[in-house]
């Protein structure tokens, strides 16, 4: 076989090595940083000393309110009308 081709051959095999390599480095990284923002989380729900109980409770409150804002929008834009 040309030797041109087993040396590229060689080299993607190498260059495919490192990939894999930086693609585990990458997934490390995104686990450590997933870890730090859940560690953060936590810090700032027990500044509030909430219980579990609670802060799900405020959570799901805050994660309607949206809901509720554009209806009050929608309902204030017809009383316009």
């Amino acid at each position: 076989m040309n030797p041109k081709i087993e040396k590229l051959k060689k080299e993607i095999e190498k260059t495919e090595g490192k990939i894999a390599d930086l693609q585990e480095k990458v997934r490390d990284l995104e686990k450590q940083k997933t870890e730090l923002e859940n560690t953060d989380y936590v810090a700032v729900a027990r500044s509030f000393k909430l219980t579990p109980q609670e802060l799900a409770e405020f959570l799901k409150t805050r994660q309607m309110a949206p809901e509720k804002e554009a209806l009050q929008q929608e309902q204030e834009g017809r009383n316009e009308d």
